[in-house]
């Protein structure tokens, strides 16, 4: 198949384009640094020609809420639109867990745009909300680290492997549509505070954790509402075997 990855020089496009490489097909990689912008349209069209799905697996720069959704919507739109000239058959979208039951967090706001689009839009799709990834609490922690002092918000997720959310794209991106997909997690439950510990522990890094709901993380999303609903899909990577790579 001729395959396209929204966000190809990002984190999870560029894996998921390499197992898709690796499975014989063929990617298209749109970013603008590969000459493709999605906020302006420029480029779209040439790049979708002949393509058979997209995998969007964008992400927004941590801007104003406003913002965020304008982002989200502009490039959603214009890549829907394109798709809908190109005749692409599938259109599927990397999501979050929860994002229906968070309400101040900027980039969920945006995220709920995106799903709207998608699912009111002209191309057959599928959405796949994913929980957080393992590096997601070093990586918080890193946003407000100062002078060795770090806020962590006390999140309960269920994290997951970079690499096994991109198998789960590539698989899903060479099959039919399927609309709204299960809920894929981690097999393990682990609060982010202690996640960040053990990964700064890990690398060798000695910062002070200080747990609050201060900043974009507030208190509603306390509670179990990141965590995966019944329909579940389990990745196979602990959290453990992936902090094993940390190790410095």
């Amino acid at each position: 198949m001729r395959i396209a990855v929204a966000g190809a020089t990002g984190n999870i496009g560029s894996l998921t384009a390499g197992i898709l490489r690796r499975d014989g097909h063929e990617v298209v990689g749109i970013s603008r640094s590969l000459g493709v912008d999605l906020l302006t349209g420029d480029g779209l069209d040439d790049a979708l020609t002949g393509v058979d799905a997209v995998i969007d697996a964008i992400s927004s720069p941590p801007v104003s809420t406003d913002e965020t959704v304008a982002f989200f919507g502009a490039t959603t739109a214009n890549l829907l639109a394109a798709e809908q000239r190109a005749g692409v058959r599938h259109h599927v979208l990397l999501s979050i867990i929860g994002i229906d039951r968070v309400e101040g967090n900027a980039h969920y706001h945006g995220k709920r745009e995106q799903e709207r689009l998608v699912a009111e839009g002209p191309v057959p799709w599928t959405i796949v909300p994913v929980a957080q990834f393992h590096d997601f609490a070093a990586m918080v922690a890193s946003w407000f680290e100062q002078d060795g002092v770090a806020t962590v918000p006390p999140l309960l997720i269920q994290p997951i492997a970079p690499a096994d959310v991109a198998e789960v794209l590539a698989e899903i991106g060479t099959g039919e549509p399927r609309g709204r997909y299960a809920d894929v997690a981690g097999p393990d439950r682990h609060d982010l505070v202690d996640m960040a510990r053990r990964t700064y522990q890990a690398r060798g890094q000695e910062v002070k954790l200080v747990p609050t709901w201060s900043g974009p993380f507030g208190p509603s999303m306390a509670g179990e509402v990141l965590l995966p609903g019944e329909r579940v899909r389990i990745a196979p990577t602990t959290f453990e075997q992936w902090l094993a790579g940390q190790r410095s």
